[in-house]
């Protein structure tokens, strides 16, 4: 198993605060990696949110490829941020960490958000391509206000390596993973958050229906729905896919990966509907043991378990804050002045939602109208 650790808050925080809660649940995690996503930038970025920040990891010679390439697109630097690395034992450190910020190209300046957005998942999609067969370019997001951080190695050494205990990398939302490594070798695409257009999630478990997922996904002819190094990638695609692609209210990605029985729809208003998605939307049904930890683009975070719901996870917090944990003691870790019997523990019907700015966690339940 994996551990995750998200907060969002209606202040500016570090992802320390993350990072910690992480170490509380290690038992959990073997501290074989890190992934960081970040949402609602401050310090240096926050006067920069409306332009787009290229996060990911760069050899010497794929610095001069990522260079040559973003001028090449019309893409004009305007912020260079890079961690204040220090030597941590057991972290074998890269060539360039960067989040780069940059203007748009004169030709989509004025263009729709869909059209841009279009523009920076090529953009990234094609960095990867460029630099996957020899690790030159790691490109993990391309996106507003939004910076990616992945490495292998134990988390809290990671935060030290980093320093992000003494920069001003701050967010409203950080989202990060405690690494198991369970599976295969460890590769950083395979290292959760997952993001694509405005949508993030992290997964602790295993996507038993992995491969019809998969294919019903790269059927869509979305070429975003590629990579595919976890299997776990594909619960930020099914949440893309139902919210941007098809337009549904957030509350319907549960009832699309955990399908209610049709007799259990006879209470819902919109019990047509729903059957019409679980015929049309089946392979996108999941079997776990999974519990998901999202946000959307405008900053609204969410928890759901699986139907088997054999993964740990617990909401809680206060007015302004509240985390997003696999275990009690990572809630403890963040916001330890809270009232703990007011502490959710979604099951298997329950989404927990918490909308931006973190005013308060509520529970969709789907048997409910």
């Amino acid at each position: 198993m994996c551990r995750l650790a998200a907060i969002t808050s209606d202040k500016y925080f570090s992802p320390m605060e993350n990072i910690l809660a992480l170490e509380t649940m290690k038992e959990g995690h073997d501290g074989s990696g890190l992934g960081l996503t970040l949402k609602d930038l401050g310090g240096e970025f926050e006067k920069l949110k409306k332009y787009p920040t290229l996060s990911g990891i760069c050899s010497k010679d794929g610095k001069k490829t990522l260079e040559r390439l973003m001028k090449q697109h019309g893409f004009r630097l305007k912020n260079a941020w890079t961690p204040k690395l220090r030597q941590v034992k057991g972290v074998t450190p890269r060539g360039y960490y960067f989040a780069h910020v940059y203007d748009y190209p004169v030709a989509y300046k004025d263009k729709p958000l869909k059209e841009k957005e279009e523009l920076l998942m090529n953009t990234r999609l094609m960095l990867r391509r460029t630099g996957e067969s020899d690790g030159s370019i790691f490109a993990f997001s391309f996106y507003p206000d939004v910076i990616t951080l992945k490495e292998v190695g134990d988390p809290l050494e990671l935060g030290e390596f980093f320093g992000l205990d003494r920069d001003n990398l701050k967010a409203r939302i950080v989202f990060a993973q405690g690494r198991q490594n369970t599976n295969y070798a460890i590769y950083l695409y395979a290292c959760h958050p997952f993001f694509i257009q405005g949508y993030c999630s992290m997964t602790n478990g295993e996507n038993t229906a992995f491969v019809p997922i998969r294919e019903f996904l790269t059927g869509r002819g979305f070429c975003g729905y590629t990579g595919y190094n976890s299997d776990s990638e594909v619960f930020t695609h099914i949440l893309h896919y139902t919210a941007r692609q098809l337009g549904f209210p957030l509350h319907y990605y549960k009832d699309v990966i955990t399908p209610l029985k049709l007799s259990e729809m006879d209470n819902r208003q919109d019990r047509e509907a729903l059957r019409l998605v679980k015929q049309s939307l089946r392979p996108l049904c999941i079997d776990g043991p999974n519990m998901v930890i999202g946000f959307t683009p405008d900053g609204t975070c969410f928890m759901v378990q699986d139907s088997k719901k054999l993964r740990p996870g617990v909401v809680g917090g206060v007015k302004g804050k509240y985390a997003l944990m696999s275990e009690e003691c990572g809630v403890d870790s963040a916001i330890p002045k809270r009232d703990r019997s007011k502490d959710i523990f979604p099951m298997k019907y329950d989404m927990v939602i918490i909308q931006p700015r973190a005013e308060e966690a509520k529970v969709w339940n789907q048997l409910q109208n």
